[in-house]
């Protein structure tokens, strides 16, 4: 059987080549000659860079930038030569993601995107003609404001010192916005994100994703006024444009994927970037059209296995891509929440999870490789079976 690998990351406990590693393993010790391919993924948050280079080669440039409480931690730059140019590939999660932060860390009041804000500017002093941002696994939730004051749009006391702070935003907060969209009006932005959600409302960046990086529902309600406040600014340094066909006015803030890593996908939109979905931009960077068609089994999954999974995540982009070529897809994830109709409906053939119940969930995560190459092992029994 040939069988291709393909996991995101298991947040918090494996990388996506970790994973795509230990299932390896597990599905070995069953079926030991089964034709494996492995080929991590990710959707735009952590491993993007590591993802990428594995399919595109490149080089990587060594950078430091500002974490999202203002200290300094290294991140990188992969430069890729392409026919149209330099394509700089960035990934968000090292300047502004939630695993730099320390558990009683977690605020999105007062974390900042300033350092996404330096990568860009790094990539663009390389002489990128095209910039992709990868976004995702963020712990900040300022509506990129603190990119933009990192390239000059802004006092960095303001803008920089966390989306709680955009409640004071004055109406000439944002002099220098136009003169950064000039800098970047020749180059090809694209903003791949993880999630499809616009900035502010029930389905927004605060309501949906701030109490996950330690916000509380006061300070969420408290975000989401402040982001509000951020967009009227933002109207009256950028009036928004109508629609040429039906003469509708065209509101950034409610554009998918502007509420992407806690607002950075509306700060990118501000700067004149194009939003695609970051798992099909991965998809399609290491061929995964011509490799699934190649295998007869597709092995997914990622730590949890949730709704989340269903809307812009690497789960339900493999699962959609081997649909559309017969092959079917089964997913091992660290915890499955997600119910058979819904899994069904993307083509999943089955869940796995490696803690099916609460009391499990500890062994797991103190040897997350362990156990899931075990529980790997256990799928293969099933899809692999031992022939004679």
């Amino acid at each position: 059987m040939r069988v291709l690998i393909a996991p995101d990351c298991f947040t918090g406990t494996l990388s996506a080549s970790q994973a795509a590693e230990a299932m390896a393993e597990g599905w070995r010790a069953h079926a030991p000659d089964d034709e494996l391919t492995l080929l991590p993924l990710s959707d735009g948050g952590p491993g993007f860079l590591d993802v990428l280079q594995r399919a595109l080669g490149g080089t990587t440039v060594a950078v430091t930038v500002q974490d999202p409480l203002g200290r300094e931690v290294p991140a990188a730059i992969l430069l890729v030569e392409e026919e149209a140019g330099r394509t700089a590939y960035l990934e968000s999660a090292q300047a502004c993601g939630l695993h730099l932060l320390a558990a009683d860390e977690r605020d999105p009041a007062v974390t900042s995107t300033y350092g996404v804000g330096q990568l860009l500017d790094a990539a663009l002093a390389e002489g990128a003609t095209r910039v992709v941002v990868g976004l995702g696994g963020s712990g900040t939730n300022d509506a990129g404001a603190g990119l933009l004051a990192a390239l000059g749009v802004g006092d960095p006391d303001l803008l920089a010192a966390g989306g709680l702070a955009l409640a004071g935003a004055g109406d000439d907060s944002l002099g220098g916005l136009d003169a950064a969209r000039q800098r970047l009006a020749g180059v090809d932005l694209v903003i791949a994100t993880d999630v499809d959600l616009p900035l502010l409302g029930f389905h927004g960046a605060s309501a949906s994703f701030a109490p996950q990086k330690g916000a509380t529902p006061e300070v969420a309600q408290q975000l989401e006024a402040a982001l509000g406040r951020f967009t009227e600014v933002v109207g009256r340094s950028l009036p928004p444009r109508k629609d040429l066909l039906t003469g509708a006015m065209l509101r950034l803030d409610r554009e998918p994927g502007a509420g992407a890593a806690g607002g950075l996908g509306y700060g990118l939109m501000l700067l004149g970037g194009r939003r695609v979905s970051g798992v099909e931009a991965v998809l399609d960077a290491v061929g995964f059209a011509e490799r699934v068609r190649a295998a007869d089994l597709l092995v997914t999954g990622e730590g949890t296995f949730d709704w989340q999974s269903l809307r812009g995540k690497v789960v339900a982009g493999v699962a959609e891509a081997a649909m559309a070529v017969a092959v079917p897809t089964v997913v091992v994830a660290g915890q499955a929440l997600v119910g058979r109709r819904e899994s069904m409906a993307l083509g999943i053939s089955g869940t796995y999870a490696v803690a099916d119940r609460p009391e499990q969930v500890p062994a797991s995560l103190a040897d997350p490789a362990g156990t899931l190459a075990s529980r790997t092992t256990r799928v293969a029994a099933t899809w692999s079976p031992r022939r004679g």
